[in-house]
Order: structure tokens, then sequence, then C-alpha cells
């Protein structure tokens, strides 16, 4: 009997859906398999599910409700299609009726930032000349780098933040999803907050003169930096607009603490269970920390409690990012940030947004 269904892997590669969404619409009652073995409890679906399982993906894409879903999927073969036709209808006029709302939400807010932006002063304020040690400041940058947004839409996220505020140079980057805090001590300025965005280009030309053990000199004028090491100098044009406050972005510590060997688990990472990307979504890892601090991966079969989804590409970068043999994994909620600590150095972490699962 099995060798003329698929197995729920093939159905979720034939139709689309991922394995933990077809176990979800399963227990839902919307895509029931076939036939479930009984000593293994393993799903299989006929093969004239596929379309059914397909138009279901389509559905779930557009953002239909469940309930809706429910009766296209028991319309959807009849000889009368009308009410299927309504259902269709009438979720594409609430979608078009919330874009609408959105629009003029959104056309609220930016008159607020209008009437606003005239009144706000930028943190730069006056020319800047300091001195930092270069591995203070190489570490810095390398802490932080990989997290650097390229989104052209969000130009000012396409650098990293040079954040200098009394004996304390911060770099921060973010792209949205995942975002990286260090902190190098500086010498040489006592004076009001400065912040400038260093474009990567820039930050990666800087980061190229930082050999050795000596000081080298930092100085911000208007909106150019300049980095001199030595005989060797390198300057640029700082990106013209403003950043976030990532401080109101900052996790308090809190949730299961996991002390990770990082060359195991960087192996772990890379030879264990993934729930593979459609190129839109990324390949995933799925963790989960026990009660006594160990983290493990957990397996496709596995849907209990306790599980974070993390792009697995970013969480690789923001382990060797973190430049130690140990580092701590945070891991709170599904819908919690993860933040990736040195036991050693709490000024030097990075955070990941959770994948939420379909489940």
């Amino acid at each position: 009997m099995e060798n003329d269904m698929r197995s729920i892997g093939e159905m979720a590669r034939d139709s689309g859906l991922g394995v933990s969404a077809l176990r979800f619409y399963d227990r839902a009652g919307v895509l029931v398999p076939a036939w479930v073995a009984p000593d293994s409890g393993y799903r299989w679906y006929g093969p004239e599910q596929v379309e059914e399982a397909r138009l279901l993906a389509r559905l779930r894409r557009a953002g239909m409700p469940l309930a809706d879903i429910r009766l296209v999927l028991a319309g959807w073969s009849g000889a009368d299609t009308g009410l299927v036709r309504q259902l269709l209808d009438a979720h594409l006029r609430r979608l078009e009726q919330g874009l609408s709302d959105a629009r003029g939400e959104f056309s609220a807010l930016r008159d607020i930032l209008d009437h606003r932006e005239n009144q706000m002063t930028s943190p730069l304020t006056a020319a800047v000349r300091l001195s930092a040690a270069a591995p203070e400041l190489a570490g810095a940058l390398d802490t932080v780098r990989f997290a650097a947004g390229s989104d052209p839409e969000v130009p000012m996220l396409g650098g990293v933040l040079l954040d200098i505020e009394g004996a304390a140079l911060r770099t921060v980057a973010t792209d949205r999803y995942r975002m990286a805090v260090a902190r190098a001590a500086v010498a040489g300025h006592d004076g009001e907050q400065v912040q400038v965005i260093v474009p990567s280009p820039l930050a990666d030309a800087m980061r190229a003169l930082l050999h050795g053990d000596g000081d080298v000199r930092l100085s911000v004028d208007g909106g150019r930096v300049t980095l001199e090491a030595g005989d060797r100098q390198v300057s640029g044009d700082c990106l013209d607009h403003e950043f976030p406050d990532y401080r109101r972005l900052l996790p308090a510590p809190g949730g299961r603490r996991a002390l990770v060997e990082v060359t195991a688990f960087r192996r772990t990472l890379e030879t264990g269970p993934v729930r593979s990307g459609d190129g839109v979504v990324p390949d995933l890892s799925v963790l989960r920390v026990a009660d006594d601090g160990t983290v493990t991966l957990v397996p496709h079969d596995d849907d209990g409690p306790g599980r974070v989804a993390v792009n697995r590409g970013f969480l690789l970068e923001a382990l060797a990012a973190g430049a130690r043999d140990r580092l701590l994994l945070e891991i709170d909620t599904p819908t919690t940030p993860i933040a990736i600590r040195r036991p050693d150095d709490e000024d030097g972490f990075s955070i990941l947004m959770p994948v939420r699962l379909e489940d």
C-alpha cells in the first residue's frame, strides 16, 4: 500500500508545504493523510491529495483564514463552484481593504515624522579626535561586521555605527533580522555623544589597517571619518542617515542559557538536521535547551514544546564572529530573540531573530 502513496517528506517536496505544516493541517482536520501506519504513526498521502495540498499552499500564502480554507477545499472539486468563488472574492476584498487601511495609517505616520524631523538634531555636533588600541578596534569591527545590512531600501543599515561616548566606542550593526554590538576603549574624547554610520566598504578598509599592537587615531569631522595607523590612512564619507536607537532593541538577560563548545556546535549545525528552505525561506536549525543547559538540534519528527527555529547561516556567522572557544546561547520563547554572548565579555554579543515554524 505504501508503494502507491507519498510519504510526508515526498508530499512536502511535491506540494510546497513543509513537513511541520502538513502535520499541523492533519491535526486541524484540513488535510488528513489517506493512511497512517498503525505501528509507527507515519503519514502517507494518496496521489490525488497532491493537487489539494498545492491548493492549500496557495491559500496559505495568500493569508486566507483556516476556517475559509476548510470550505474552499470542501467545495473545490464539486460541480457548484459558487461558494469557492465567493470565499476567494471575500478574502481578496479583505486584503484590499487592509491595504487601504495600512496606506492611511502609514500616511499619518509620515506626517508625524515630517513634523518631528526639523526638531530633531543629530548626535554629531563637533569634530572628534581620539585614539584606540588597534586590536580592540579590530575586534569591535569583527564582532559586528557580519550583521550589517545590504538592502538598498534601508540604506541607514548598510554600514557600522560608531557610537562614541566618553571613553567608549561602541560598534553596532543590524540588518533587521540580527544585530551585533561590541565595545572598544578610546582616549582623547570626553565630550558629548557622537554617532556616525561608516558604510560597509569603508569599515572593511578601516579594518584592513588594524594590524599590530599599537594605537591608531580616529577622527570624525562633519560627515567624514578618518583612521590613521602609522603612516597609513583611510578616510571616507559617512552615510547621511540616522541609525535607529539600538539600545531599545537590546535583550534583557533571560531565558535558558547553554554554554556551547563552538567548534563542536558548528559541526553539529553543519551536519545535523536542517529544515531546507525554498529560496525565500532560509535553511533553518531548530534548537531546544534542556533543563540541564544542554542545547540540541530538534529532528523533523519532533514537534514538541520548547523548539526555537533560527536561520542556520546567520547562527554560524554569529558563532564565528563571537571569536571564542565557548559561547553562551540564550534561548527563551519561539518569538524571543536568541542572544549569543561571550562568557568573559558582556560588551560583545549578537542577537538573532527567530523564525516562526508552521506547526
